[in-house]
């Protein structure tokens, strides 16, 4: 079990965002090492289009990677489950969009709620890495941290403020989501929308793969992107990401799963 979590500063990228006074909401779940900033852009879309969003930032995100290695998965689960709910009472329906790690959280969301999550959008997801080097995680956790992965992204300019470091105990605890998240896809039945980079240096295809081949809705729909690397949302497939999960959502507005 991780270290108890320990406040510090949040830097002004990484907070969080909330709004939009619709009665359809968004919940929009960022990813590991990264912070609202790289969803904000994406949830401003949304609520230009008359949805309710809410971009929390996770425990351990946008301070330092010291304080992410003090965090477990269930601390970031517990904040995306607390504001979905906090969504759900504002609302009438809910839809769920991460990426990458968020993605994830996103489908762990649709198992535990079922039809109180109206459909998922999904950028990356990952729910799994295939380089022989995860399996050593256990052992090498010992080590605070290794080079970061952030900033994976074709767009000149662009930076997703994440940490220029990956901390191996919060990573170890990622892959535990992740073997939780995959043990229950069968109960997401839910619509869902997945955005996938052809090149992605982050989350290779093994994650979409396994989400195929496990994941229990008939309607899943799979868009990829060609220009963009992993953090989507800041590159030059965005504006496709953003009209297309709009649409998405309001094609399913009145369904229940």
């Amino acid at each position: 079990m991780a270290d108890a979590p320990t406040s510090a500063t949040v830097v002004p990228e990484a907070a969080p965002y909330a709004g939009g006074s619709g009665d359809v909401g968004v919940l929009l779940c960022h990813g590991f090492t990264g912070s609202p900033h790289a969803m904000r852009p994406w949830a401003l879309h949304l609520e230009r289009e008359g949805f309710r969003v809410d971009v929390p930032r996770l425990p351990g995100h946008g301070t330092s990677w010291q304080e992410l290695n003090r965090t477990s998965w269930t601390d970031w689960y517990s904040a995306v489950d607390r504001a979905f709910l906090a969504l759900s009472r504002a609302c009438g329906q809910v839809f769920v969009a991460g990426l990458s790690m968020g993605g994830a959280l996103a489908l762990r969301l649709a198992e535990q709620h079922g039809d109180q999550v109206s459909g998922l959008a999904l950028v990356n997801p990952c729910i799994h890495i295939a380089d022989p080097r995860m399996r050593l995680l256990r052992l090498l956790r010992v080590l605070p941290s290794l080079a970061g992965i952030g900033n994976d992204i074709a767009m000149p300019g662009q930076d997703e403020s994440g940490y220029d470091r990956n901390p191996l105990r919060a990573l170890h605890s990622q892959t535990e989501l992740w073997s939780d998240v995959r043990a229950g896809l069968h109960r997401v039945r839910q619509p869902t929308l997945v955005y996938w980079s052809r090149q992605d240096h982050v989350v290779d295809p093994s994650s979409l793969e396994l989400l195929r081949a496990g994941i229990g809705t008939p309607d899943l729909e799979v868009v990829t992107l060609e220009r963009s690397y992993h953090v989507a949302t800041l590159d030059y497939d965005a504006e496709t990401i953003f009209r297309g999960s709009a649409e998405f959502f309001r094609r399913h507005v009145g369904d229940r799963a």
